[in-house]
């Protein structure tokens, strides 16, 4: 991964590896889910004080969740929906 890569491409760069494609391969395009412009301007480096403490959002089947420092975590639909089920 790059350092200078955007926020959004780097969420899809997790979302690709989590399903074992290119990310080019993923569909719908993340920009079907969420604004990628605005989300990566949240998160510039360039202006860490307008940072949000904590973005959600669901993409291809996952909860999205990006915190302060612009770490992006990953948690399946129905695990963030319901924690006592477990996929099979």
């Amino acid at each position: 991964m790059q350092p200078t890569q955007s926020l959004s491409l780097k969420i899809v760069d997790k979302v690709a590896e989590r399903e074992g494609v290119q990310p080019e391969e993923l569909t719908p395009p993340i920009h079907y889910a969420i604004n990628t412009d605005a989300l990566d301007s949240l998160y510039d480096a360039s202006d860490s004080d307008r940072s949000p403490s904590r973005v959600e959002f669901v993409y291809n089947g996952y909860t999205v969740t990006v915190d302060s420092t612009g770490d992006v975590a990953l948690e399946n639909r129905v695990a963030a929906l319901d924690p006592d089920k477990t996929a099979v």
